[in-house]
């Protein structure tokens, strides 16, 4: 007998996965995800971007199946996916997976609440799809990783691994919400391939087209399960074929025992990382080195110099080219930039140590801000090198007026397993995030619900509850 192809190995997670069978900790993980992704979606609203994708649904028309976070009246539910997708991943403030460099929950979780809405799921039902749709995007992401290089075959080829692992993960957790047998969901995985994408090359010169990514996986997962329900079939070889997944994303180099290995006994849903900080992943040990430096008692106004060593791999995102990290001309283009990062923990801000309000157009183009950038120098690290990308370390090093050196290392990120974020920390994140949107008595609403999902008989409950801003707020 044939061995099952790697699809379909897949396929039979998803199916046989139930709620019961879940661990508590993925079932407590997937809760904190969805708010964490809510509020996400909510503080994205000041952007404008944000604005234009809302402007873009509501002109397509269509059914009302699902709700936009902030978005009103209910749209298709692809175009919800779309929207929540894009507003998800926007603040670059979703979680994050080691060492696969994916954010899964901001394509996984849009795609999974717009299908749960169309098909009036239970709080149980989504939970488990999206506990399903996250292991597979983490599992095709480190079939993806390239341990000796330390670094993901995806980025090499200037792919974004978010939104094509993506893409396969929310189609699943779609699939199953959707009610698809075994076979559904094999033909789901062979239809959102062929729709799956995103470059990375606005990572270092600019553009908001990275904002779309999530966005536009949420919506393809959404669509290639609507589309295998109606009569749309996929290649049983979609992932390993000699035409399928892996040949044209990876060029064949791919490790397929990454996703055998201990499917549905072993979970890496608890270990992604959330993010503490509304910026690049690669920048925020750099914002605790620099807090660090400060609550040493360095004074910014007395430095000299300011070394940032990191991993090697990393210094073309954050670090590359250097004139534009020392000057950024907007917030977002300060989320991606190492001396900004350094200048943001030194002077102090809000959130968990750096908040929403840290990254402005107006901060970064702040003279007092932009004369410290100057000083920073972004450099390799060899230890740093070396943990990469398990963690994103940092080691920060100054020098002041009077010639004294000063040191901080930070060789494990928080947010991730190392150094957790409490759930009171996390609580935190989520008020900033909807404070001025939602009001004192919503969020609290918003939050009871997400921390009880699992009561939940209908999902839409918890979308209809934030599908409007209140005046005022």
């Amino acid at each position: 007998m044939a061995e099952p192809t790697l699809g379909r190995r897949l396929a039979d997670f998803a199916v046989d996965t139930s709620y019961a069978t879940l661990p508590e900790a993925v079932v407590d993980s997937v809760r904190k995800r969805v708010l964490d992704v809510i509020g996400l979606c909510v503080a994205a609203h000041r952007l404008p971007t944000s604005r234009s994708i809302l402007d873009y649904v509501h002109d397509q028309g269509g059914r009302p199946q699902a709700h936009i976070v902030g978005g009103g009246a209910a749209v298709p539910a692809a175009l919800a996916a779309l929207a929540n997708g894009v507003l998800a991943h926007s603040l670059d403030y979703d979680d994050t997976h080691l060492p696969s460099v994916l954010h899964p929950s901001a394509p996984v979780v849009p795609a999974a609440l717009a299908a749960a809405e169309l098909a009036g799921a239970s709080g149980r039902d989504t939970i488990r799809a999206i506990a399903v749709g996250l292991e597979v995007c983490v599992r095709l992401g480190m079939a993806g990783y390239d341990p000796e290089a330390g670094n993901s075959v995806f980025f090499e080829h200037g792919q974004h691994a978010t939104s094509i692992c993506g893409t396969m993960g929310g189609a699943v957790a779609a699939a199953l919400l959707l009610g698809q047998s075994r076979e559904g969901v094999l033909d789901v995985l062979g239809v959102a391939a062929s729709t799956a994408s995103g470059i990375i090359e606005g990572n270092r010169t600019g553009g908001t087209v990275k904002r779309l990514h999530c966005g536009w996986a949420a919506h393809a997962a959404v669509t290639a399960a609507d589309l295998v329900r109606r009569g749309f079939t996929g290649p049983p070889t979609v992932l390993e074929g000699r035409f399928g997944f892996f040949e044209a994303f990876l060029h064949g180099r791919y490790a397929p025992e990454e996703i055998t290995r201990g499917l549905g006994s072993e979970w890496a849903v608890p270990g992604i990382f959330f993010k503490p900080y509304p910026a690049n992943h690669f920048t925020h040990a750099a914002i605790d080195a620099a807090i660090g430096l400060r609550e040493q008692g360095l004074d910014p106004a007395r430095v000299e110099r300011l070394t940032l060593g990191v991993p090697a791999p990393v210094i073309r995102t954050i670090g590359q080219p250097i004139e534009a990290k020392r000057a950024p001309e907007t917030g977002y283009q300060a989320q991606f930039s190492g001396p900004y990062a350094v200048v943001a923990g030194l002077l102090g801000g809000g959130g968990l140590g750096a908040g929403l309000a840290d990254f402005t157009d107006e901060l970064a183009r702040d003279p007092l801000r932009r004369e410290l950038m100057a000083k920073v120098d972004v450099v390799p690290d060899d230890r740093a090198t070396e943990i990469f990308p398990h963690q994103f370390p940092a080691v920060l090093t100054a020098r002041d007026l009077d010639g004294r050196e000063w040191r901080q290392e930070v060789l494990a990120n928080r947010g991730g397993p190392a150094r957790p974020l409490s759930a009171a920390e996390l609580a935190l994140k989520f008020r900033d995030n909807a404070a001025g949107r939602l009001s004192a008595a919503t969020s609290e609403a918003v939050a009871g619900l997400a921390g009880r999902l699992e009561e939940a008989d209908d999902v839409g409950e918890l979308l209809r509850l934030v599908a409007e801003f209140e005046p005022g707020t």
